[in-house]
């Protein structure tokens, strides 16, 4: 686009749209935690700490909470996420619930997560301008090890193919729920040996419900090489069934775990063999589903300011309206608040990943938080040069 010029005015340095949601106490919270954050020494050593910690019953769970925990959680139940859903509602961001409880392997456990996840579904229907999308996980409500066996099509027992029964009921009455609030809900991607399972169940869960919208998304990681034809073939099979296509874009999460599997049983990775190639696909992504607006609904979801700014200059480009019901900027709760904002100052549509559940159930969740941002090329200092930005223009 060498002669466009853009006329959204969009500016992404302006701390005080980005921060006029936190009160000066936030603010320095924000800033000292993102500086220990920074620190990937305190990041490897504070998993194995916080578990023999707690395992031991020192009194640390108040200081999470207070810390790791207020940042990028909403809270321990849904009730407690209150407060957040109507910050962010008052700044114009909206909220995607998400109940981020991992590593479950019973059925009562799934049964409680599928209650879970109906109930914030009830929550956005009580507030439905601050909560355009729930979300959920498939191992949230199957076992890992069974979504495996499916996954590369191995002959089930018995006792397996009822479990697997059980799990495809309960996302089928997940989606079902969704559609008759006429509410969002995204599937979460996972790893790449359990995702074609998922993939599966997500295009026939679109099948059921996306007759008249698109309700049920489904989630493309673009850090690996295959999932733009994966968009594109989906897409294909959506218009040629009579289906719209939910999609969620997403650079990926789970990319050290998946090279270590494949250099430890010698297949060829799923993943990127470099950034650049991501940013590539995620863009030509984004491109794809603007291309086929009418047809495809979609959720940017990314901390990547150039993929921001992109999809706003190409929407201006194409003119499409700031406010398309089928277009979403998404970021995660505590982090790239000068994106959220003011994209959303700005006239988009934005919701904020606000996850929640009981304070040691999401520790995984936050662990992944921190890693993640020490393993951001410039992250970390992008973070804390915006706060020191606005702590000074509040001379605190």
């Amino acid at each position: 686009m060498p002669d466009f010029i853009s006329k959204n005015n969009l500016s992404f340095d302006d701390t005080k749209i980005a921060f006029k949601h936190q009160s000066d106490k936030d603010l320095k919270r924000s800033f000292w935690l993102f500086k220990m954050i920074s620190n990937n020494l305190l990041v490897k050593i504070g998993p194995l700490f916080t578990k023999a910690a707690l395992a031991i019953r020192i009194p640390i769970s108040g200081l999470i909470k207070a810390t790791i925990f207020k940042q990028f959680c909403g809270g321990e139940t849904i009730n407690e996420c209150t407060s957040t859903i109507e910050k962010l509602a008052d700044v114009g961001v909206g909220t995607i619930l998400d109940y981020s409880v991992e590593g479950e392997e019973d059925e009562d456990a799934f049964d409680q997560t599928e209650k879970e996840i109906i109930y914030t579904i009830k929550k956005a229907v009580e507030l439905p301008q601050a909560i355009p999308f729930c979300v959920f996980k498939v191992t949230g409500l199957a076992r890992f090890g069974l979504l495996e066996k499916i996954n590369d099509k191995v002959d089930l027992k018995e006792f397996e193919k009822l479990e697997w029964k059980k799990a495809l009921n309960r996302i089928e009455e997940i989606c079902k729920t969704a559609y008759e609030a006429q509410k969002h809900i995204m599937i979460d991607a996972e790893e790449s040996w359990i995702q074609d399972v998922i993939d599966d169940v997500a295009i026939e869960m679109m099948r059921k419900f996306n007759k008249e919208k698109a309700i049920v998304f489904n989630t493309y990681q673009l850090y690996r090489h295959d999932k733009l034809s994966s968009l594109i073939v989906d897409e294909a099979l959506a218009r040629t069934e009579g289906f719209y296509l939910g999609a969620k874009l997403v650079r990926g999460a789970y990319m050290e775990k998946e090279r270590k599997r494949a250099a430890e049983m010698d297949y060829t990775s799923p993943i990127q063999p470099d950034k650049t190639s991501t940013d590539k696909d995620y863009n030509a992504a984004v491109d794809f589903c603007l291309e086929n607006i009418s047809h495809v609904s979609f959720v940017a979801g990314t901390h990547n300011q150039h993929s921001c700014q992109l999809l706003a200059d190409e929407m201006e480009l194409k003119g499409i309206e700031p406010k398309h019901p089928h277009v979403y900027f998404s970021q995660l709760l505590g982090m790239s608040d000068n994106l959220s904002f003011n994209l959303s100052n700005a006239g988009y549509n934005v919701a904020k990943y606000v996850p929640y559940g009981p304070l040691k159930a999401v520790l995984p969740y936050l662990f992944r938080r921190a890693e993640e941002n020490t393993a951001i090329a410039g992250q970390m200092g992008r973070e804390l040069k915006l706060i020191s930005k606005e702590m000074k223009r509040r001379k605190i």
